[in-house]
């Protein structure tokens, strides 16, 4: 398995994110791009999509070295493993992938088999994320699920014996859930051997039938004060075990965290190919673009094969829209954001005094700061030196991470933090664009 990156050279990432469409069942909390469809798909003629939107990428990206792979959905273990070989194929021969690099499939206890993870297993898959949801059969019923706590079981199992690496999910904060019922099922989960657990909160999605029942009070989920609560515990003993939070609600031991997870979050670049899904794709020309695919996946299919490629947007990201994203995603790791690199990226950092004012409201942390004052970055010139003459000086800028109260309010620090902001001296031989 390859090293996890430092975080300045994530901006020379790049991952490939594969969008299976497909579910048995709609699950009533999910608003992700699912469908189903009773009678089945064309998995050839989807299979041949994935491979022309990807023919399509590379022409607009030019070479890569792939750094991780994910398949998504959805339901990627409805696929064959046929099919999945066929795309890591096709993925290797547009691009080098790296020794080792992370290749992750999604998993639903209910449609694992031995034969089908072996079968994934000889195609390249190296890792599997399995969406367990809930521990207690009557909860999973809740929930919408189709597998039992006996089905989810034997699927980790299988996992463990295949794959290098697995993870699975909870969701917490269910409807009646009181502190001792969590903490009895993330006890058992945290003895079920995964050296990686994805916990979230139940959230209210819009235009989810969870969301009608909710808006009808028909749906109650623990309050704020409640779910902080769980939030608090579930931190607590996922660190006692060994796997602490290393993103808002991904917990892992050190050094067993998502290779492709921590590309979004260190904002790497990566395409999303498929039915629904969204990339981040640099240029050649250093150009940072968003897509978005048609998310019906008929019609994505039918666009594929008229026009090469399934996009309905792709927007190109100013270096404000780049670093507002970078501050969104960033903060969510544990380890924080490394405004260094985004000054080098973009010529501009949040401004030193709403950092110090939001660290006072405790909603940030400042792990370092070595931004001198300015009479300490002329003192450094040099005695007899004229300071336009000098080598340009780049103070260190901090790296913060969002605490308390702050990892449930991002947006609104993102907000605070880009709406003051300040120039940051850009050494020569490096080009960055500045905030005008």
């Amino acid at each position: 398995m390859s090293a996890l990156p430092e975080r300045p050279d994530a901006d020379k990432l790049f991952g490939v994110y594969i969008h299976w469409p497909f579910c048995a069942q709609k699950c009533p909390y999910c608003d992700f791009n699912s469908h189903v469809r009773f009678g089945g798909w064309d998995e050839p003629r989807f299979l041949n999509a994935y491979l022309r939107e990807l023919d399509t990428v590379k022409a607009r990206v030019g070479n890569q070295e792939v750094y991780s792979i994910f398949f998504g959905g959805g339901t990627p273990s409805l696929m064959q493993p046929a099919t999945v070989a066929a795309i890591l194929d096709h993925i290797a021969k547009l691009w080098p992938v790296q020794p080792g690099a992370e290749i992750t499939i999604e998993a639903n206890p209910n449609s694992v088999e031995a034969d089908r993870f072996a079968g994934y297993r000889t195609a390249g898959v190296n890792r599997v994320s399995i969406g367990v949801q809930a521990l207690r059969d009557d909860e999973l019923k809740r929930l919408g699920r189709l597998h039992s706590v006996t089905e989810a079981r034997t699927a980790i199992d299988i996992a463990r014996r295949t794959f290098d690496r697995f993870t699975f999910d909870l969701i917490y904060a269910r409807p009646g859930q009181t502190i001792n019922a969590w903490r009895t099922e993330l006890a058992e989960a945290l003895s079920m051997g995964s050296e990686h657990l994805s916990l979230y909160q139940l959230t209210i999605e819009p235009d989810t039938p969870f969301a009608e029942l909710h808006a009808r009070g028909k749906l109650i989920i623990p309050d704020s004060d409640r779910a902080l609560e769980l939030y608090a515990l579930t931190q607590d003993m996922t660190a006692a075990a060994g796997l602490p939070a290393y993103e808002i609600s991904n917990h892992a031991r050190p050094g067993q965290e998502s290779r492709h997870n921590l590309l979004y979050w260190r904002y790497g670049a990566y395409a999303g190919i498929g039915p629904g899904a969204h990339g981040r794709l640099v240029l050649p020309d250093g150009n940072r673009i968003a897509t978005a695919t048609e998310r019906n996946p008929e019609r994505w299919a039918e666009q594929v094969e008229t026009a090469g490629h399934g996009f309905t947007e792709e927007t190109k990201l100013s270096p404000d829209e780049q670093a507002d994203e970078m501050l969104l995603m960033g903060l969510r790791l544990t380890e924080g954001i490394d405004l260094d690199a985004m000054a080098r990226r973009f010529g501009f950092a949040p401004a030193a005094a709403e950092i110090a004012h939001l660290q006072k409201m405790s909603l940030i942390e400042i792990m370092n700061a070595e931004r001198p004052d300015p009479d300490h970055i002329r003192a450094c010139v040099g005695p007899g030196i004229s300071p336009a003459a000098a080598t340009p000086y780049t103070p260190r800028q901090p790296t913060i991470r969002a605490v308390g109260q702050g990892r449930f309010v991002l947006n609104e620090l993102v907000r605070r933090l880009s709406l003051k902001t300040e120039p940051v001296a850009v050494p020569i031989n490096t080009t960055a664009t500045l905030r005008t």
